[in-house]
């Protein structure tokens, strides 16, 4: 709203009357005084023969405006024609897009490398104990052996991640590891690069295992397949469930897996000097620095209302 004034005058002829008390004939007292500040009362009478009356009228004239008060001309030419903005709601679209196929090239890798190593992994496993059981004999201590260190292997891979992350990624690998922690341009980082380099001794184990008889190869087959088993659940639950690079499905309902989201979200803010450097087990390693609070605060921020209630 914005509020002017103007000012009317209308002017209104009258005839004086010389035998009206306005005009009061000077007296000695204020004669000599009043010449400077009382001009009509010294003057003589005959020489107001008529005089102007005037009227003021002061008129408010209320505006609206839709931009708000104190809006100048100045401010309106700044304001966004539809031409400026069309291309900022271009490049959103095109972010969207780019993004999307992000996604998709990462989901396609994702689950062409995830079939191809778990059906490698079954038949290796299934055609080993196939020829190891050829005669009638069954090695039990072989056979234990490979089971122990599956499960032996993919535990340890946390802890060897955990110090690898810490003494090696945030140390003097930091220059590769780099592209992890900051916003990714494409579907694929340089950190990617670990997860090949992990690979190499699970396959050269399992390929070593695969064609040789024994207990020693057999644990290092155990060792290969509990190596590969890790790397595809750190790929679902770090890659895809915490950074979505491609959906999970019903991972992301399952509350162990959303407190270890929701740590190694708490990894990425440094509130802990980095703590937790490892995945699984990430919120044990907040619970020994006092970020047990922390990791609440980060799950209930990750729960979609609907599913708070």
């Amino acid at each position: 709203m914005a509020t002017g004034i103007s000012v009317a005058t209308s002017s209104k002829m009258f005839l004086i009357d010389r035998n009206t008390s306005l005009f009061r004939k000077p007296n000695s007292v204020n004669s000599s005084s009043s010449s400077l500040f009382s001009p009509i009362v010294c003057r003589p009478l005959g020489v107001f023969q008529a005089r102007k009356k005037v009227n003021v009228t002061l008129c408010f004239v209320v505006e609206e405006k839709n931009q708000g008060i104190g809006r100048t001309e100045e401010d309106d030419s700044k304001v966004e024609s539809p031409d400026e903005v069309n291309p900022i709601s271009d490049r959103m679209a095109e972010r969207l897009a780019r993004k999307r196929s992000e996604r998709r090239a990462y989901l396609v890798a994702a689950v062409m490398s995830s079939l191809g190593i778990t059906s490698m992994a079954v038949a290796a496993v299934y055609y080993r104990f196939y020829w190891q059981m050829e005669g009638g004999l069954v090695p039990v201590s072989e056979m234990f052996g490979t089971f122990a260190l599956s499960v032996g292997a993919a535990v340890g891979m946390e802890f060897w991640a955990r110090w690898a992350h810490r003494a090696l990624w945030h140390a003097s690998l930091w220059h590769m590891h780099e592209s992890h922690h900051r916003p990714r341009d494409g579907p694929f980082e340089l950190n990617d690069v670990f997860a090949v380099i992990n690979a190499v001794p699970a396959i050269a184990l399992l390929s070593y295992g695969f064609f040789h008889k024994g207990l020693l190869p057999g644990l290092c087959f155990g060792a290969g397949l509990g190596i590969t088993v890790f790397g595809m659940a750190y790929m679902f639950v770090h890659d895809g469930l915490v950074h979505k690079r491609f959906p999970v499905g019903p991972i992301a309902d399952v509350p162990y897996f959303r407190r270890v989201a929701a740590a190694h979200k708490i990894h990425h803010s440094d509130k802990f000097d980095g703590v937790p450097y490892g995945l699984f087990l990430g919120p044990k390693e907040l619970e020994e620095v006092g970020g047990l609070e922390e990791l609440e605060k980060e799950i209930n921020r990750r729960i979609k209302p609907w599913q708070r209630s």
